[in-house]
């Protein structure tokens, strides 16, 4: 039976895979939109505005997201036991000690956030520390080092940083044409310009779902990386696999939790992934994180081999 250990290996290349596709997918996007407007400037547009916004996010996200979740910073005196936890798995993982933050909020949640291992933070919420057992939380704790451990935070700029190309090309693409510019350029006789515009109007309005579909897909597969790396660092895959079927079952949403900081928690915090839950093809290709049951099954399948 195929484990998370197995998988570990398959997980990041699918997630390398699936990241040059994404770049091949944006070259050919903003091929199409140049030559149907006959203007090469709004790829390079797109690419500069992206990445300068992403700059901003990359260097000052854990910032932002620890303000928005009305995170407060712990020490040692005021958590003992959380203290020594992540810093018994950050002497095993090799990994510096991370800021540790605390959000009040009942609902079991936690997140890991920062550019690099050497500023990076862990947040966990009051309601994961007062309903796990402590082989449960050092579960949770060892999957948010492992993701920063394999620098996710710095692939998921990354991968914002191309979804944002993509958005940028398809709204510019259709206010261009909007006010005139593609119906100036289309009235020629060149009829694979001709087309090309006609295809171009096509992937404006599909071009960015597409894109967040392939951002999910990255996402859902560095969750199944960091639960293999969790298992590993504790040696306890049946600790990480009870924390997630509790959070899971719990029925309270998390209140801090907005869509732009939902895919660094350790679980949605919306409350969609409910246990039992049928899950469609089409709802779970835009779900952040992978449906629980299979990830619960994955981490009790290392148990059980």
């Amino acid at each position: 039976m195929p484990t998370l250990y197995t998988h570990s290996d398959a997980n990041t290349r699918k997630s390398w895979l699936l990241l040059a596709g994404f770049f091949l997918f944006i070259i050919t996007v903003g091929y199409i939109f140049s030559y149907a407007l006959d203007d090469p400037s709004l790829l390079v547009i797109a690419v500069a505005v992206s990445i300068i916004s992403s700059l901003f996010s990359y260097w000052f996200s854990d910032k932002i997201v620890l303000a928005m979740s009305s995170a407060k910073e712990i020490d040692f005196s005021s958590h003992r036991e959380l203290y020594r936890l992540v810093e018994n798995l950050c002497i095993a993982a090799g990994l510096p000690l991370p800021k540790i933050y605390i959000i009040e909020d009942s609902a079991p949640n936690a997140f890991a956030t920062g550019r690099d291992p050497q500023h990076a933070v862990i947040a966990v919420t009051s309601g994961l520390l007062a309903k796990l057992d402590r082989s449960e939380l050092e579960g949770v704790l060892a999957h948010e080092l492992s993701h920063i451990g394999n620098r996710d935070i710095r692939l998921a700029t990354l991968v914002t940083v191309l979804v944002g190309i993509v958005v940028l090309m398809a709204d510019w693409f259709r206010r261009w044409t909007f006010w005139g510019g593609g119906r100036r350029r289309s009235n020629g006789n060149n009829q694979l310009q001709a087309i090309m515009f006609f295809i171009a109007i096509f992937l404006s309005v599909l071009a960015p779902i597409f894109a967040y579909l392939l951002q999910f897909a990255i996402s859902r597969k560095r969750e199944f990386l960091a639960d293999a790396d969790g298992a590993l660092l504790t040696r306890y895959p049946e600790g990480l696999a009870r924390a997630l079927e509790k959070i899971a079952a719990d029925p309270e949403p998390l209140e801090v939790a907005n869509r732009a900081t939902a895919h660094l928690f350790i679980a949605s915090p919306f409350k969609t992934d409910r246990p039992g839950a049928k899950i469609g093809f089409w709802q779970k290709a835009f779900l952040t994180h992978p449906p629980a049951a299979e990830r619960i099954a994955a981490l009790r399948g290392i148990a059980n081999s």
